[in-house]
């Protein structure tokens, strides 16, 4: 047996040659960004660091805190601190660092790992962290309708070999991408019911949940806890601020010492205020979906055509105030397998009516929704005007995300075009893993987009299939056939690629004389990245 370890993404940026510092933007107010700087965060002001009560302002409210199955931005924030998988990912880089393993998977085959507990490991309810817990947090979720399923599809199983050791069978031989997706699984007590996973999940990470409500969740330091990253604060609060003047409010008055998601137009407010602002590209779309089980989306040449049609340039500048950018392929340019996709789009209002021509399309009624996201809605309203210009009458309807969804899963031919948010990477930054969200077989290509009797999202599978059985320029180029395909045929496509505001109290102490680690840094998804991140007080 030998010891595995990823071959080319394991501690992997996702960013890239010398665009990553400016990508991230680590020194937006001219802190210090550099990743050995903690140590100079208490020493450089004389401060203490952690015993305090480290404060975050999300951006988005709590639903559903179940590990295998979270998909609430709040929720799964949160979850970082107090739940473990095998391995965890850092997602400032989306590298892979430790978690319950006590070291990298050990190959037995080419299909069969195996992988030890670290010595000691218990959740935070003090009994022991054992294989029978990681079985079941893997069958849990694996269960048939379950939100990670399609990114766990090349397991065969997870089994126990003894107490503190599992078997892990793969059917990708040297699967590259093992520990990122072990990863995705959390681990948690097999005797914990349902019902206390979605409201109060136990963990072996190194917090603990002490009180969840609809508008916040407290933590404490998890007494047993033993891995590499221990809570050097007395308190964790994570507040739901979703009302933007509220988060900023927060933040510039210290209520909070990080928030997330700051709009652009408060930016320079809170720089001047004292706040670090980080600046990151990631993955975060805001995408069109056509209803392709309807004339005329069903052709490709029309949908081509929407995507010349829409103002992008307009869409940046009047709802993201500069802070996104135009696609030239499926992942942002800043990410490690970006490829330039051989169909990009740019507003072209002519070329767009030529095609609906060619197509032999008479603009009619289209129902355009959208989410109840502001930026989106903005879109949404730009688009309408488009879209109006090409002859359509447009009926715009915004709602939640869960009333605009309910409405679209009824696979009925009550709307046209969506545009809305998404964000994959909150689960990992791998390329198959943000192809997987959208493109595997689940609801999105079976009731949403119901693109998957289609011989190109057969194509398209099959190369995604090649791609996670090889590495190397062999992977890249599975994965630039996967970029080209959907760029031509934009069933579900980035409108716009945005960048993500995270403030911070760094460089300076906010006006109760507190800060957090130098050492933080904002992330390119939503939540907020808080390994060994602590409070410093003068």
């Amino acid at each position: 047996m030998k010891n595995f370890a990823n071959h080319a993404v394991s501690r992997r940026a996702f960013l890239g040659g010398s665009a990553a510092a400016a990508a991230l933007g680590l020194a937006a107010c001219g802190g210090n960004s550099g990743s050995d700087a903690k140590t100079d965060a208490g020493t450089a002001t004389g401060g203490k660091e952690g015993g305090g009560t480290l404060t975050v302002g999300s951006a988005y409210a709590p639903s559903s805190y179940d590990p295998a199955n979270c998909s609430s931005a709040f929720c799964l924030s949160a979850n970082a601190n107090v739940m473990e998988g095998l391995y965890n990912i850092d997602f400032t880089d989306y590298s892979v660092i430790s978690g319950l393993a006590a070291g990298d998977p050990v190959e037995v085959d080419a299909n069969t790992y195996e992988v030890t507990l670290r010595d000691g490991a218990k959740f935070s309810d003090g009994t022991d962290v054992t294989a029978d817990d990681v079985v079941s947090s893997f069958e849990r979720a694996t269960a048939e309708g379950g939100l990670y399923v399609s990114f766990l599809t090349m397991f065969d199983g997870i089994e126990k070999k003894d107490d503190k050791t599992v078997t892990v069978k793969v059917s990708i031989p040297n699967f590259s991408l093992l520990k990122e997706r072990l990863a995705i699984i959390k681990v948690m007590p097999s005797s914990l019911s349902a019902d206390d996973a979605k409201a109060k999940p136990v963990g072996s990470g190194p917090w603990m949940y002490t009180e969840v409500s609809d508008t916040y969740a407290t933590l404490a330091p998890n007494p047993n806890y033993n891995g590499e990253f221990p809570a050097k604060d007395n308190e964790l609060r994570i507040e739901s601020l979703t009302d933007t003047t509220a988060r900023v409010t927060a933040q510039q008055e210290g209520t909070t010492l990080v928030t997330e998601s700051v709009p652009p137009e408060s930016i320079d407010q809170l720089k001047a205020a004292g706040c670090d602002v980080d600046q990151v590209n990631g993955f975060g779309t805001r995408f069109i979906m056509f209803n392709v089980k309807k004339a005329p989306w069903d052709d490709a040449k029309v949908r081509q055509a929407i995507m010349y049609a829409l103002n992008t340039e307009q869409m940046i500048q009047n709802a993201f105030s500069g802070l996104a950018a135009i696609p030239t392929c499926y992942l942002p340019e800043s990410f490690t397998n970006y490829h330039k996709a051989a169909n990009t789009y740019t507003y072209d209002a002519d070329k767009a009516k030529s095609m609906l021509s060619e197509a032999g399309v008479t603009p009619g009624d289209l129902v355009l929704r959208t989410t109840d996201n502001a930026q989106v809605v903005a879109m949404g309203t730009q688009a309408q005007e488009d879209l109006k210009a090409l002859g359509f009458n447009v009926t715009l309807t915004s709602d939640q995300s869960p009333a605009t969804y309910a409405a679209i899963d009824q696979a009925d031919d009550s709307w046209d075009i969506l545009i809305a948010p998404g964000d994959p990477s909150c689960f990992g930054g791998d390329t198959d893993l943000l192809l997987n969200w959208w493109f595997g077989d689940n609801v999105w290509m079976k009731t949403r987009c119901a693109w998957n009797t289609s011989e190109e999202w057969k194509k398209l599978n099959g190369l995604m299939s090649d791609a996670l059985a090889t590495s190397g320029s062999d992977q890249q180029d599975c994965w630039n056939q996967c970029f080209d395909i959907l760029s031509e045929q934009v069933v579900l496509y980035p409108v716009l690629q945005v960048v993500t505001p995270t403030g911070s109290w760094r460089s300076a102490a906010s006006p109760k004389g507190e800060s957090v680690s130098s050492d933080f840094k904002g992330i390119g998804t939503t939540g907020v990245q808080l390994t060994s991140i602590n409070t410093v007080t003068a």
